[in-house]
């Protein structure tokens, strides 16, 4: 299935994705806020948690002009200690306990296992999990230059991990430990390998015990590397043909709505259509492979059922 996407498309997937890894820094940061005639508007930028995020977009920046090694890490903590002097960074402590996973932890009800309802809830839930992930995949793949002729080489690993992840964590009550987007931070300071992971789930492992001093940094200082990431996750579109209409209309297509419908899984699934409905109506016919007719009928189906 993921082989079957075409270069294209898997290189709008990247765009797409830096697009709503930036609109989601934005988001968090209080800069792009809601509006009810307009459906989002910018929030006023001259206080509070904006203001420090625009401030630590600034630094964050310089830092990365000048090539500052780590330059993100201390971007966040500038912007952190900036926090201070406006109130927006708060001191919460610097070491507990963590919760006990006892009142969530193996917490099964099967009930309504054997059902139509239970049947659909794990086909969307697992339909949405996979092109989330294959969306994450294709895109940090092409920013860290290891996609080898347009394939990801160990996909078979990537996705055990992944569904490894998501099993554990759903037993243990945990939020859905999924592939998530954010990696692509890692991607930008240099990150190729599995070693980047692990040290990372050490750490996290660590802040367990200092999630109140970690806590203490405000998404204003975080935001401003989603927004940089983002520009980031930019670059594959280069490779996208824009004059070829057969490739270049089901790439925006991807990239817009990855943002624009606030999913990964949705932006890919309607760039797939689009591609196979823009090439057949054209009469391209060889382009199309039988597995993208198969995905873009039941994607299709999926929108109507």
């Amino acid at each position: 299935m993921l082989n079957a996407i075409p270069n294209s498309l898997k290189s709008a997937i990247g765009a797409g994705i830096g697009l709503f890894i930036a609109f989601i820094g934005l988001q968090n940061a209080g800069v792009i806020t809601n509006n009810d005639a307009t459906l989002v508007t910018l929030d006023n930028i001259t206080s509070g948690s904006p203001l420090l995020a625009l401030i630590g977009l600034a630094i964050t920046s310089v830092l990365l002009i000048k090539k500052i090694k780590g330059s993100m890490l201390w971007g966040i903590l500038a912007t952190m200690l900036i926090g201070i002097p406006m109130g927006i960074t708060e001191y919460n402590g610097i070491i507990s306990t963590p919760p006990s996973l006892a009142p969530v932890c193996f917490k099964f009800d099967f009930s309504e296992v054997f059902t139509s309802k239970m049947a659909f809830t794990v086909f969307t839930l697992l339909f949405i999990d996979m092109f989330d992930t294959i969306g994450t995949l294709v895109g940090v793949s092409n920013k860290a230059g290891m996609m080898e002729n347009g394939k990801i080489p160990h996909v078979k690993e990537a996705f055990m991990a992944d569904a490894i992840g998501t099993t554990v964590g759903a037993m243990l009550g945990t939020n859905t430990v999924s592939t998530y987007v954010e990696s692509a931070s890692g991607i930008a300071q240099g990150g190729r390998s599995g070693i980047t992971s692990f040290v990372t789930a050490l750490c996290f492992a660590v802040a367990l015990l200092f999630a109140p001093l970690f806590l203490s940094i405000p998404s204003a200082a975080t935001c401003p590397i989603l927004i940089l990431v983002g520009l980031f996750m930019m670059s594959p579109i280069k490779e996208i043909d824009l004059d070829d209409y057969t490739e270049s209309v089901p790439a925006f297509i991807c990239i817009i709505m990855i943002p624009m419908a606030y999913s990964i899984s949705d932006g890919i699934v309607l760039g797939l259509i689009s591609y196979v409905l823009t090439n057949l109506l054209c009469g391209k016919f060889k382009k199309i492979s039988i597995t993208m007719y198969i995905l873009a009928a039941l994607f299709t189906l999926k929108y109507l059922v």
